[in-house]
């Protein structure tokens, strides 16, 4: 009892909060969510130092990971993330899904998180074939899509983009001649969010036609019509109201942000209109930089004394070592 109360917060915290029965022995306990299999590992490594992993499973060994943390054994956390990373990669990539949701669950698993964020730089290719692919979250594949080296067509982004919205919605066939408009709106209500960051204007038109174009009653009217308009028409300008990839050509170099990008600033002029994503754009905003943390420092008294009385203020804030972005919008002077 003693070794159980010194190597883990957790079970001293609920040892000691636990009465004895008349008999003198301990009452049961409950633990969080925890398999006894796996429990057993865990009391092996407590009571004797060690745990070797090579005898057990990547899903396993994820199990053993979830334990630790809840149990409060953040010495073996690192070990064990090590571990998967360097003698499980082949089974993580085609399990990507479970990984990015666990690594994300907590800030205990920063390893996991990085390995997640390199893998959707550097390799999404495998993440687009992985056996859950069509599991992961809409968060996660907008982070996924947003990246800059996918190594594939934009098309093929697309086709994985529609293979993942078919896929929520199991009723719907991948051929959408026979959609009805119940279907068409079901397959738009799930990939609204996607959409902006699909960049059609890196199709050809052959591929437009054949690829994008059977589905053009998701894809907002004022986009789709523009697109129709500039793969017809060599001589075709885009123009600055339109969607993300038209506006991408006309306004990026007005955006001096390492965070926010054109797809970002088209969502964030649609919200500062309060309009839905698939509507058309009314305003396009200009945004000035007037302050950055990694210039400017991160101290609160820098804050004021930049951010003080100016108005229509816009913040944006990366979380480290994640892809998650926060932010807010003040429309009157800030005052504090």
């Amino acid at each position: 009892m003693v070794i159980l109360n010194y190597r883990s917060p957790y079970l001293k915290r609920i040892l000691s909060i636990n009465k004895k029965k008349n008999d003198g022995t301990l009452s049961h306990i409950k633990l969080p969510n925890i398999l006894p299999e796996i429990f057993q590992i865990i009391l092996r490594y407590i009571y004797g130092g060690k745990v070797s992993l090579a005898e057990y499973d990547a899903s396993d060994i994820i199990k053993i990971l979830d334990a630790a943390n809840k149990l409060s054994l953040q010495e073996i956390i690192p070990y064990l993330q090590s571990f998967l990373i360097k003698n499980k990669s082949n089974w993580m990539e085609q399990n990507f899904n479970l990984i990015y949701q666990t690594s994300f669950e907590n800030n205990s698993f920063l390893e996991l998180q990085k390995y997640c964020i390199e893998l959707m730089s550097k390799q999404a290719r495998k993440i687009f074939n992985s056996s859950d692919f069509t599991s992961i979250s809409e968060k996660c594949l907008i982070s996924l899509i947003q990246q800059n080296n996918l190594q594939i067509s934009e098309v093929q982004v697309w086709e994985y983009v529609l293979k993942w919205g078919l896929a929520q919605n199991p009723g719907l066939s991948s051929d959408p001649s026979n959609y009805s408009d119940d279907d068409f709106n079901a397959l738009k209500n799930t990939l609204q969010q996607c959409i902006p960051f699909i960049k059609f204007m890196e199709f050809t038109s052959k591929e437009f036609y054949n690829k994008a174009y059977r589905f053009k009653k998701i894809i907002p009217k004022e986009l789709c019509d523009n697109l129709v308009e500039c793969f017809m028409n060599n001589d075709y300008k885009p123009i600055r109201k339109s969607g993300s990839q038209i506006i991408k050509k006309i306004t990026s170099k007005n955006i001096d942000s390492k965070i926010v990008t054109i797809q970002h600033a088209e969502l964030i002029s649609k919200w500062i209109d309060r309009l839905e994503i698939a509507d058309k754009i009314k305003n396009s905003y200009e945004f000035k930089l007037i302050l950055r943390g990694s210039r400017d420092g991160f101290t609160a008294e820098k804050f004021h004394e930049i951010c003080d009385n100016q108005f229509h203020t816009l913040i944006i804030i990366k979380v480290k070592d994640s892809d998650e972005i926060l932010g807010g919008i003040r429309v009157l002077e800030v005052i504090f």
